[in-house]
C-alpha cells in the first residue's frame, strides 16, 4: 500500500508544478486506507534528504503541501547524502569551497559554514567524536540552507 500511495503522490508532480497540495482524508478515502498511512508515506519517503519539503496546514479540512527541490537544492541534497558519519575540517572546507564555486551557496554562507565547522569549535573533543559532530552539524546546516 505504501508504494501505491507514494506513486500516486509522485504522479501529482509535473514539470510545471514543484509543489502539490494533498488533502490527507480525501486521498485516504480514494485509496481505501486510513489517513495515518498517508502520513507514514509522506514522513518516510518525502524527506528533506530525498529532496522534498513538507508543510502542513490545519483548519478548513487541513492539507499538506509537498515541494520538490529545484536542481540547486537537489545538488545540495546529493552532497548531504554523500557525507558519511564523519567529516574532517579539510574535507568540510573543500566541500564548502565547491558549493560556493558552483554558485550553490553565496560567499557569506560559505564563510559561516567554514566558521561553524572549524576545528577550533571542537577543542577538548576526541578526533573521532569531533568529526562525527562536525558531519551532523554540516548536514543540518545544509538542510537549513535549502529549507
Amino acid at each position: 500500500m505504501s508504494d501505491v500511495i507514494a506513486d500516486m503522490i509522485l504522479d501529482m508532480f509535473d514539470d510545471n508544478n514543484s509543489t502539490i497540495q494533498i488533502r490527507r482524508n480525501d486521498l485516504a478515502s480514494r485509496l481505501g486506507c486510513v489517513p495515518s498511512q498517508i502520513n507514514y508515506v509522506i514522513t518516510s519517503r518525502f524527506t528533506p534528504e530525498q529532496g522534498y519539503r513538507i508543510e502542513s496546514r490545519r483548519g478548513g479540512g487541513g492539507c499538506i503541501y509537498i515541494t520538490r527541490a529545484n536542481s540547486k537544492d537537489s545538488a545540495i541534497v546529493a552532497l548531504i547524502n554523500s557525507v558519511g558519519e564523519e567529516l574532517d575540517e579539510r574535507t568540510a572546507r573543500a566541500q564548502i569551497y565547491n558549493l560556493n564555486y558552483q554558485g550553490l551557496i553565496d560567499d557569506r554562507s560559505a564563510k559561516l559554514l567554514i566558521a561553524a565547522t572549524a576545528d577550533s569549535n571542537f577543542k577538548g573533543i576526541e578526533a573521532k567524536e569531533k568529526n562525527s559532530v562536525r558531519a551532523k552539524q554540516f548536514k543540518q546546516m545544509l538542510l537549513a540552507y535549502i529549507d
